[in-house]
């Protein structure tokens, strides 16, 4: 771990890190969140019968939604010519819920982790959105940062 905190100025100010002199690379950043649910909710998502429509599809372009529209969100955040970005929702049924997994791909001079989190984050919010009507007691929890590679900090990897 890097001991500064790269946006901020010598005065303590917010900072837009300078990467106009980083060589561009190929990164990738993989996030994942989950939603936790009664089990009939999980049921329902399922099935597709939730009221609002197809909850996992939803979720799966509203994360990708969000990943595209990250600088938008994040003030500090550079907007980044994303050449991947995936959502995969898959049931969980020990939680019981719904894990989420988020994968961002550029080839520039920032990486795409922000951009991860914030998929993961965003189709996270939507299926809780998608299926409020059945279930307010949804709880999302877990959204980190699960890999990153390229760039000149290296790559990196969750522990378990």
């Amino acid at each position: 771990m890097t001991s500064a905190l790269t946006h901020l100025g010598k005065q303590g100010e917010a900072n837009m890190v300078d990467v106009g002199d980083k060589e561009e690379t190929t990164r990738t950043a993989i996030a994942e969140g989950f939603v936790s649910m009664q089990p009939e909710t999980l049921k329902t998502i399922l099935a597709g019968n939730a009221k609002k429509g197809d909850v996992l599809g939803t979720a799966r372009i509203a994360g990708i939604m969000a990943a595209k529209k990250t600088h938008e969100l994040i003030p500090l955040c550079h907007p980044l010519l994303l050449t991947k970005v995936s959502v995969d929702i898959e049931p969980d049924h020990a939680l019981p819920g719904l894990k989420v997994t988020a994968l961002a791909r550029v080839t520039g001079k920032t990486g795409v982790e922000m951009e991860a989190l914030t998929a993961a984050s965003v189709a996270c919010l939507t299926i809780y959105d998608m299926a409020k009507a059945v279930d307010r007691a949804m709880v999302i929890s877990g959204i980190r940062l699960v890999e990153k590679t390229g760039g000149k900090s290296g790559d990196y990897k969750a522990d378990a």
